[in-house]
């Protein structure tokens, strides 16, 4: 028995359970939306920032972009690691997860509906215990559904962006056994390692897997992904209720309707033509 599988049974966690999860939104005063994630010790701090700018390649295309950054601080794990910065460009690693986080967000946002608009999620891990990317992408939507709120609600956005709901866990096979949300000791040991994005209503974005000591069979995956959607099933429940004070606000502009502000009139129509 691992020392996970053996901490989950003593723990009376079940080998299909997520560790404890709080999620907390309008973590950073400044930020447009932010999220703070704690998943058992796993801590991920995520700022949605936005500007009114996009990248060349989309100039004057009418769609605005999302990007995100990814980083761990030097002490969010068991040793001291230098920040990225000093080494004067990110790890493969962290370049990787970024990228991942991007295109995870993407999936469920009409960039159409940003125009000319820029959305920067800046993650930080503040302390690492694994699933340290499945759990910023979960926050991270947080942190964007709250910007994007503020802007629809302020009536800078004339429809809403966002296409669905998104969360992202962790699930591998340890000794044999399929395990969900994979604690950083049982990574360590799992013989099958996946990550799984995907939606509320069992739609997947991205599905991360590898055999890291032993092949695995379709039918292991399939136990897998089937845990995996158990997890993002009750991490979309967490997030809504953060949520729901912004998104019943939403639903509610929606259901009224926006009424059109009638352009200014020229200088003809208000005084005249001139004698």
């Amino acid at each position: 028995m691992s020392m996970r599988s053996a901490y989950r049974r003593v723990h009376d966690r079940a080998f299909d359970a997520l560790r404890p999860v709080s999620i907390r939104s309008g973590a950073m005063k400044f930020a447009e939306g932010s999220a703070q994630i704690d998943l058992g010790d796993t801590r991920v701090l995520v700022a949605a920032s936005v500007e009114s700018r996009v990248p060349p390649f989309l100039k004057d295309s009418g769609s605005g972009w999302l990007t995100a950054e990814y980083a761990m601080l030097p002490r969010s794990t068991h040793t001291r690691s230098p920040r990225e910065v000093s080494k004067g460009r990110p790890s493969g690693r962290s370049t990787e997860i970024q990228r991942l986080i991007g295109r995870s967000l993407r999936a469920v946002v009409d960039l159409t509906a940003l125009p000319d608009r820029t959305v920067l999620v800046d993650c930080d891990v503040l302390q690492a215990d694994g699933g340290t990317r499945t759990a910023a992408i979960t926050a991270a939507y947080v942190a964007v559904v709250e910007a994007l709120g503020g802007l629809f609600l302020a009536g800078d956005l004339e429809r809403w962006p966002i296409r669905g709901e998104l969360a992202a866990i962790s699930a591998g096979i340890v000794q044999d056994t399929a395990l969900l949300d994979l604690e950083y000791c049982e990574d360590r040991e799992a013989q099958v390692d996946m990550n799984v994005v995907g939606t509320a209503d069992g739609a997947l974005v991205e599905v991360q897997g590898t055999g890291e000591r032993r092949t695995f069979a379709r039918s292991e995956m399939d136990r897998i992904l089937d845990l995996s959607f158990k997890g993002i099933e009750e991490l979309a429940r967490a997030q809504r209720s953060v949520l729901r004070p912004v998104l019943e606000e939403v639903e509610a502009v929606r259901a009224k309707g926006r009424r059109k502000v009638a352009l200014p009139k020229d200088e003809k129509q208000l005084w005249g033509a001139p004698e």
